[in-house]
């Protein structure tokens, strides 16, 4: 008899694996493209995590009676081909003498020029560029720069913003601004289109060292046309679910989408390539769709319905799990507790599995490095052969850089598996090929063991984790490094360095544990986000790391 549990249990680890391998060997293909948000290529994966829900006989828990949910978002604004400009007797060119930026409108105008210097309102300290100026029904010109220079130390940085002088000079009646650098401590503004910045309302055009020659004097005529599209788009969550006709339900979580050919956040150098995603996150995607089919034949886990859900958007800012829980498709009251399994198919030779957000629910306690989840059955009534122990981090914090922060920020328990970051994070090199299959096979017994575990204990209490008690930080700077956020002991760990980025350029490296920016105190990660917050770009400060048991000091440039 154990000989045939053994047989059996052999049996249904097998075709866990093999079910495992297709989905990420298909979901991490070329012919997907990376699935980017919005592409046909998110078309084609979701429709395959579509009929592998309907194969496991998951019925549809999105929109319409369907599978999927659409969530809106913003692509990044494109040239329409009528953008134009001219000033006095001067018809400007394209590019050579001018070109759009982000803060433009869509919109032509008639006007005459009035020149703003610096377009600086500042009454503390007794400056407003605009006084004397009779802005009103103007194209107000505008120079990027500041009395002082544009530097860390200047005596106008907090009037430096581009954006805020624009806003200035249409709440003034400014009909269109034209921007201009004769600062040669000034950057340029950018000449791509950023979904980021918000349009004023009138247009905005910056005037080239070529085109500045031609900007003449005030009162000159202007004519500007800008034409920038911006496009609104549609992703998609995949959302089934499993009824056991109970009052509470469980969220199995995964983001389906990844880089495509290298969207912002892709950390490759060298030009456009496919990033397949194969850990990041096709290995979330395969072990959510397996628990799809498990948790059906698995006795002791009758006691809770569950929601099985494949965002898209993550990798755009948590898109489309942001999306669900303020448009849900089921009751948020009636939701349990949530697991979200992001980068689970790279389990090291230490066979450590990192768990966070175990701060959200004392039922989490029992995934605490110093106890060991309950064994119970998983897919037979049969009691299943021991595993080789997993090795369990974990971490408070019920936010992080995955989908399970927008569960928690809804009062829902909710914790995250993963198993660490790798040098192809982010990069083309995340392929199937890397995938260890063998992990995941643990990694997906541990969590059915967990659920199992769960499956008397009703609905969960809610906690808030202390860390998150203080407002999220906000800083204008970058050190340019992936952390390790599976290291735990005092400072943020360097898991990878940005080629390019202020951290490269000093000579920090993989290893080196942040301890300290300028008289900033780093103790762990919220602390480590917090000092970003105290500098500005262009500054220069010493940040001290540990290296192979030293404090080194090293100058970095933001």
């Amino acid at each position: 008899m154990i000989g045939s549990a053994l047989h059996a249990q052999s049996q249904s680890d097998s075709l866990a694996l093999a079910n495992m391998r297709a989905d990420i060997r298909y979901l991490a293909s070329d012919s997907l493209h990376g699935r980017e948000t919005a592409t046909p290529y998110e078309t084609l994966a979701s429709d395959h995590i579509i009929a592998r829900f309907k194969e496991a006989g998951v019925r549809p828990m999105g929109e319409n009676g369907g599978f999927l949910q659409a969530f809106t978002l913003d692509a990044d604004p494109v040239r329409g081909p009528l953008n134009s400009a001219r000033i006095g007797r001067y018809t400007l060119t394209l590019d050579v003498d001018f070109y759009p930026v982000s803060w433009s409108s869509s919109t032509s105008v008639l006007t005459r020029l009035a020149k703003c210097r610096y377009g600086i309102k500042a009454p503390e300290k007794n400056r407003d560029d605009f006084a004397d100026v009779d802005v009103k029904d103007h194209a107000a010109a505008i120079s990027i720069g500041s009395p002082d220079g544009i530097h860390p130390h200047s005596e106008w940085i907090d009037h430096q913003d581009i954006g805020q002088r624009i806003k200035d000079a249409v709440s003034l009646g400014a009909n269109a601004v034209i921007l201009y650098n004769d600062d040669p401590t000034a950057t340029d503004p950018d000449s791509t289109l950023s979904k980021k910045v918000h349009a004023c309302g009138v247009p905005v055009i910056f005037l080239t060292k070529e085109g500045q020659k031609k900007m003449g004097l005030d009162g000159e005529p202007v004519v500007i046309s800008t034409d920038i599209i911006r496009r609104v788009l549609s992703g998609h969550n995949v959302i089934g679910m499993v009824d056991n006709g109970r009052p509470n339900m469980v969220v199995i979580g995964a983001h389906y989408d990844h880089l495509g050919m290298g969207i912002e956040g892709s950390l490759h150098r060298g030009g456009t390539d496919i990033h397949n995603g194969a850990d990041d996150n096709a290995s979330g995607t395969a072990m959510m769709l397996q628990l799809a089919r498990d948790l059906q034949q698995m006795p002791g886990a009758k006691n809770n319905d569950y929601l099985f859900m494949a965002f898209s958007g993550e990798e755009m800012g948590l898109l489309g799990s942001n999306w669900w829980t303020k448009h849900p498709t089921a009751p948020l009251e009636e939701l349990n507790y949530m697991i979200n399994l992001d980068m689970v198919g790279r389990l090291d030779s230490l066979n450590t599995v990192i768990i966070n957000g175990v701060g959200t629910s004392p039922a989490w306690n029992k995934l605490r490095p110093d106890t060991t989840v309950a064994k119970k059955p998983r897919r037979s009534k049969k009691e299943a052969p021991p595993m080789d122990a997993l090795k369990v981090k974990t971490t408070e914090s019920g936010v992080g850089p995955s989908d399970h922060t927008s569960f928690y920020l809804k009062d829902i328990p909710a914790i995250h598996y993963f198993t660490g970051a790798h040098d192809d994070y982010h990069k083309p090199s995340d392929d199937e090929a890397r995938i260890n299959y063998d992990g995941m096979l643990r990694v997906l017994h541990h969590i059915e063991d967990l659920i199992v575990s769960l499956n008397d204990s009703g609905k969960v209490a809610f906690t808030k984790t202390a860390v998150d008690t203080n407002a999220t930080p906000t800083f204008k700077v970058t050190l340019g490094v992936v952390p390790d956020y599976a290291y735990s002991g005092e400072g943020m760990r360097i898991d990878g360095v940005t080629d390019g980025k202020p951290a490269a350029k000093a000579g920090l490296k993989a290893g080196d544990v942040v301890l300290q920016l300028g008289e900033h105190r780093v103790t762990d990660m919220m602390s480590y986000m917090r000092g970003l917050g105290h500098f500005t770009k262009g500054e220069e400060t010493l940040v001290t790391v540990l290296r192979e048991g030293k404090e080194v000091k090293v100058k970095v440039t933001w």
